[in-house]
């Protein structure tokens, strides 16, 4: 069996003095709430699953643009954890706060763009005043995350015409509508990046659960997605513990799920993408 890496994981720490809560627009998330895990827990959750490193994205809808617990866990457990934070790109002080993360030992960077829990965030993706961000992580071979949806994709095409070199990936593939079914003409503005080399996709069991639905089975989608991308541009994530029920089981049901493809696929979609993305992830 490949060495195992899950992209997307979260860590909510039990000590609220030490890390206040202070989610961005203020409302903080139903799942961060009801199922709040520490990165211990989650760490005790990686044995069990049999799952080798992990990337823990900042949980900005209870931290903000605070990304100490990512560092905390990060440092703690560098051999299994790498770290992702957030900041506000468009802050005059972007560049301080990006280069203050990276140097506390995290690897790439998250941004919420549309498709949140946070309103009014479609329009400022491809703002010039985040430029310096983008230049920095272009020429610091740093990864650029996005939450989003199909909406913000021509934001994203043009931020790609002015850093064709930054490395981009789209958390839940940006939330395609699938149940049409093949040949998924719904999805089209997803498949429409296939050309775009930059571009990779984060493959989640969110975007498993709307492989089911309707018309369309993971077995005709992913099949699609790998013929557009190919699995050197898919990377497994579980989104655990926003995602309901153990990791354990959200990594059998995406193995499950994704059991139609070539083996060498597959090994790349739950490990080897990820070191592509992340590379502190290959040592």
């Amino acid at each position: 069996m490949s060495v195992v890496i899950d992209t997307h994981t979260h860590a909510i720490s039990p000590d609220k003095q030490r890390y206040p809560l202070a989610p961005v627009g203020g409302h903080q998330s139903e799942w961060s709430a009801k199922r709040p895990v520490s990165f211990e827990g989650l760490l005790a959750s990686l044995d069990e699953a049999g799952i080798e490193r992990a990337v823990v994205v900042q949980a900005s809808t209870v931290y903000g643009n605070d990304n100490s617990y990512v560092v905390e866990a990060v440092r703690s457990h560098p051999d299994r954890f790498a770290g992702v934070f957030s900041i506000d790109v468009l802050a005059s002080d972007a560049l301080t706060q990006m280069q203050r993360w990276l140097d506390a030992g995290l690897s790439g960077l998250r941004l919420f763009t549309t498709g949140s829990t946070m309103p009014g965030q479609a329009g400022w993706l491809d703002d010039e005043r985040s430029f310096p961000v983008w230049d920095y992580a272009q020429r610091h071979n740093v990864s650029i995350c996005l939450q989003m949806t199909a909406q913000g994709i021509p934001a994203l095409l043009n931020m790609l015409a002015h850093f064709p070199r930054i490395r981009v990936l789209l958390d839940h593939l940006a939330r395609p509508d699938l149940a049409d079914g093949p040949p998924y003409d719904a999805a089209a503005p997803l498949f429409s990046l296939a050309s775009q080399q930059a571009v990779y996709l984060k493959l989640t069991n969110r975007t498993i659960a709307e492989a089911s639905r309707g018309a369309s089975t993971p077995g005709a989608f992913f099949a699609r997605v790998l013929d557009a991308f190919g699995a050197h541009r898919i990377a497994w994530g579980s989104n655990f513990p926003a995602a309901e029920g153990s990791l354990s089981q959200l990594l059998a049901d995406a193995r499950e799920s994704l059991s139609i493809l070539p083996a060498e696929a597959r090994d790349a979609i739950f490990g080897g993408t990820a070191c592509t993305v992340y590379p502190v992830l290959a040592g």
